[in-house]
């Protein structure tokens, strides 16, 4: 590659880094090709935009000067992937532990999500949660609570006021037979 190429890359990962909202760095060491080249391509194939890169250390250092991601340079060490996520950050996750489960050559070493640095633990973590869908419609029915119950409470005043009544005239109904 030479160096017009090198600036071309550096400006353009730089570009992906700053719409990306999760970004995994792992060591891929002992993964053959074809499971890496089946791994990207299911990346691809997800609604939520994941892409995985190959990246050069030197590369990434240049691409993350002045970033975010500049707390990552300590961890560049030895041959890196990244897993950048543009879309749902939590299907991110579930996707890249789930294959470093399934692959242990694949060693997961941080992630970066909006500026901030999680560790394993918490990229296992963050892939635990539910998924968008489930949370939003755990929200709604939070939300639904009070205006169910109070519905229930106005119809079961209207149901007693009637068993009175009914009571009421039964009793009327009895005395006057």
């Amino acid at each position: 590659m030479d160096r017009a190429a090198k600036e071309a890359f550096v400006s353009e990962f730089s570009e992906k880094l700053s719409r990306t909202r999760l970004a995994i760095f792992a060591d891929y060491r002992g993964l053959d090709a074809n499971t890496t080249v089946q791994f990207r391509k299911g990346l691809a194939a997800s609604e939520e935009g994941v892409e995985f890169r190959v990246i050069k250390n030197s590369l990434v250092r240049r691409a993350i000067e002045g970033t975010d991601f500049a707390l990552v340079e300590e961890h560049l060490s030895g041959p890196n992937a990244v897993i950048l996520g543009y879309g749902d950050v939590v299907e991110t996750a579930k996707l890249t532990t789930e294959f470093a489960k399934e692959n242990e050559e694949m060693e997961l070493k941080l992630g970066v999500l909006d500026g901030k640095e999680l560790s394993v633990e918490q990229l296992n973590a963050l892939a635990d949660l539910p998924s968008k869908e489930v949370l939003q419609a755990m929200l709604l029915g939070v939300l639904q609570g009070p205006s169910r119950n109070l519905v229930s409470l106005l119809a079961n005043c209207n149901r007693q006021l009637v068993n009175v009544l009914s009571a009421y005239r039964d009793k009327l109904e009895s005395e006057s037979s």
